[in-house]
């Protein structure tokens, strides 16, 4: 049995549904993020599970026990706020241990808790220095060891990469997957970042309007993504008009229609030298990303996004005419989208 269950859990706010008949298994010692656009039902789903939101229907399970109606502070589940919550007249070493002393654990093993908690989120050496005269990196870390430290069953992570800036978001995503893989606790995370939850999971959860949508592998989900929602909200996707030949086969239909949606990352995209390749083009627009190039391409199917590696030469000029291609074995078929955004 999975370590975590949700079995039909759902979530009504007068006339709204807020989450619908959600059933999620998470197992012992795995990363699960759930990802959606705002008011998709994510942070109301962790919630629930952490017991700050009433649950309306369904049942959440924790290693085979029913915490549907358990109070917040008895499920024992550690959480990890956007905001991180710090006490600013409290040194580090004491928002760390506030939850132990309101537990009543006794000082000797309080400070042992203390101290390998400090060392496992590598701040053993700022134990004695307030809020305030530390890092957005170093508080997000001072948060996680507070919730650490009470040994919880589960970590819930509440966006807690939002208030950095994007390199310090980056660092910790990694310092984030360390330390979980290090203590081997069961995690899950609410974010609206994409390559957040693709670069730290087991596993992604995709929801979308109170629904979960798709469930996979960050790699599985960003190459096999199910509806035309999915493959523009995960990552960029070109979406062409398809259609299968008489042998089955998928294909761009190049009249402007078909009778499939068909979904083509940028970076699956080769420009060829004008008159070759599947389709023809005219560079249009192009932004320099460091690593990449991303164009802009206006074609008779309407303007393709095409990512191109930057190798150090010069990058092609606006107005050139080009030609596209790709192995066709890269087109994914889109389902319709189940539900409205």
């Amino acid at each position: 049995m999975a370590f975590v269950q949700l079995e039909n859990l759902g979530k009504r706010y007068g006339e709204i549904d807020a989450v619908v008949a959600t059933n999620l298994s998470v197992e012992k010692g795995e990363f699960v993020s759930l990802l959606g656009p705002s008011g998709c039902g994510k942070t109301t789903t962790l919630q629930m599970i952490a017991g700050f939101v009433e649950v309306s229907s369904g049942r959440i399970v924790l290693d085979g026990r029913d915490i549907t109606h358990v109070k917040p502070a008895s499920r024992g589940l550690g959480v990890v706020f956007q905001s991180y919550a710090l006490f600013p007249h409290m040194t580090v070493q004491d928002n760390v241990a506030f939850g132990l002393r309101m537990r009543k654990v006794p000082n000797g093993e309080l400070q042992q808790r203390v101290d390998r908690v400090l060392k496992l989120v590598r701040l053993h050496l700022h134990a004695e220095r307030y809020p305030r005269e530390l890092s957005g990196g170093q508080r997000q870390r001072v948060a996680l060891a507070r919730a650490l430290v009470i040994e919880p069953p589960v970590l819930l992570l509440d966006e807690p990469l939002s208030n950095l800036d994007a390199n310090l978001r980056e660092e910790m995503q990694f310092e984030i997957r360390r330390i979980q893989r290090e203590v081997g606790i069961t995690t899950l995370m609410v974010t609206h970042d994409q390559s957040e939850a693709l670069s730290i999971s087991d596993r992604v959860v995709v929801m979308q309007a109170g629904r979960i949508t798709q469930i996979d592998a960050p790699y599985t989900l960003y190459e096999h993504p199910r509806t035309e929602f999915i493959s523009g909200f995960v990552g960029k996707a070109n979406l062409l008009p398809g259609e299968r030949d008489s042998a089955g086969v998928v294909q761009v239909c190049g009249r402007g229609d078909g009778e499939l949606t068909l979904s083509l990352r940028p970076e699956k995209i080769d420009l060829r030298d004008v008159g070759h390749g599947r389709l023809q083009g005219r560079i249009v627009s192009r932004f320099f990303l460091g690593s990449q190039w991303l164009y802009g391409v206006s074609t008779t199917l309407g303007e393709l996004c095409v990512v191109r590696r930057n190798d150090g030469s010069a990058p092609l000029a606006e107005g050139t005419a080009v030609g596209l291609d790709w192995d066709a074995a890269l087109l994914r078929v889109l389902s319709v989208d189940e539900v409205s955004a």
